[in-house]
């Protein structure tokens, strides 16, 4: 079993094995809710509140971002956002592994971006053992409302993808995709 440290901490970007209870991780979430419970308390034209609290919780971020509240993470740090990244509403971003998301991209409300995995053998899942692979999303996406991307997915600049697909395999710049699984159309 090898320790996990956060991105800034180390070189790669697949995610080995951790335990979720490790002392280090949970520290590193509290913090999180923290900054989401101070940044979900604010509104639209609180401005001067909200950029110091996501410029503490997320990785980086360009600007233009507009991230409505609430949003919700699992560390931050691992999210990394180009210039006039827009999430709506109740947005999940589970970063155990990075989450890269590309110039003036939308995402739709309820979406959920998720690195974090479990094991498929059930010995290593009793053993509480998670794994996570990194997530990124080209420029110029458009994730309509309740859109679920899932572990090690790399979605290309200029696609769509519609409102509550699935996404868990890789999707081609310029590509629409719908539906569970997610198809091309």
């Amino acid at each position: 079993m090898v320790s996990f440290h956060h991105e800034r901490k180390r070189k790669n970007d697949r995610g080995p094995a951790y335990r979720p209870g490790d002392p280090e991780l949970v520290a590193d979430r509290v913090r999180a809710q923290r900054l989401m419970r101070e940044y979900n308390q604010t509104i639209v034209t609180e401005d001067d509140l909200r950029s110091p609290i996501l410029d503490e919780l997320i990785g980086s971020k360009g600007s233009g971002c507009a991230l409505r509240a609430p949003i919700y993470v699992d560390y931050g740090y691992n999210i990394h956002l180009g210039e006039n990244v827009f999430f709506n509403y109740g947005c999940v971003l589970l970063d155990i592994c990075p989450i890269r998301i590309g110039d003036r991209t939308a995402i739709g409300p309820m979406c959920q971006i998720l690195t974090a995995d479990h094991p498929r053998r059930q010995e290593d899942r009793a053993a509480m053992v998670e794994f996570g692979k990194p997530i990124t999303i080209g420029a110029d996406v458009w994730m309509g409302g309740g859109a679920l991307i899932l572990p090690g997915v790399t979605i290309g600049d200029g696609a769509i993808i519609g409102a509550g697909a699935v996404v868990n395999r890789d999707v081609e710049a310029g590509t629409t995709v719908v539906g569970t699984p997610a198809r091309p159309i």
